[in-house]
């Protein structure tokens, strides 16, 4: 403990201030749309962040689907649990699925999305999403994870497309650079 205290008094710690910053927001409006996209994403950040709440408007639960640079997402791991059951597993099929949408009259699911060293085109590029959505009882909540293999560049756009019918009014995204 001593040594704890010594860093912490002597301020050699490392202090994380001003690390989030707001690139772009998009807020749907009364005619829904069916998707949402970020472009011309600055190259400044570590890391990007997409932090959402959003309801779809067809009757039954649907996901936003998510694609980088115009190019969907390749490989998916997942994790999840709605109260009375669990599951995991993974997928080769081309799309990156976020299931926190939801049909429920007046609720919204919410998502929080990490797109990890977007820049570096050294390496593909990791997607996290923790994601859930309550609707009186039989919500869920789910961890994501994604494998960008098309290629290594840059990721430049971002598109999230109701795989329903559309975001519904109200839906609201937002896109945060991190500081490395």
């Amino acid at each position: 403990m001593p040594l704890i205290l010594g860093i912490v008094a002597s301020g050699n710690y490392p202090r994380v201030t001003n690390s989030y910053e707001s690139i772009a927001t998009v807020s749907v409006g009364s005619g829904g749309s069916s998707s949402i996209s970020f472009s011309a994403i600055p190259s400044t950040y570590k890391h990007l962040q997409v932090r959402a709440i959003s309801k779809n408007s067809s009757s039954t639960n649907t996901n936003a689907v998510l694609s980088l640079n115009g190019n969907a997402i390749g490989y998916r791991h997942y994790i999840y649990g709605d109260g009375s059951s669990t599951g995991a597993g993974a997928a080769a099929n081309g799309e990156g699925v976020i299931s926190a949408t939801s049909s429920a009259s007046n609720v919204f699911g919410a998502f929080v999305m990490d797109i990890l060293e977007y820049t570096n085109t050294n390496k593909n590029k990791t997607v996290r999403v923790l994601q859930g959505v309550d609707e009186n009882g039989s919500g869920v909540v789910a961890f994501n994870s994604f494998l960008y293999s098309t290629n290594t560049n840059a990721i430049t756009s971002l598109t999230l497309t109701s795989s329903g019918t559309s975001f519904v009014q109200y839906s609201h995204f937002a896109l945060y650079g991190i500081k490395g």
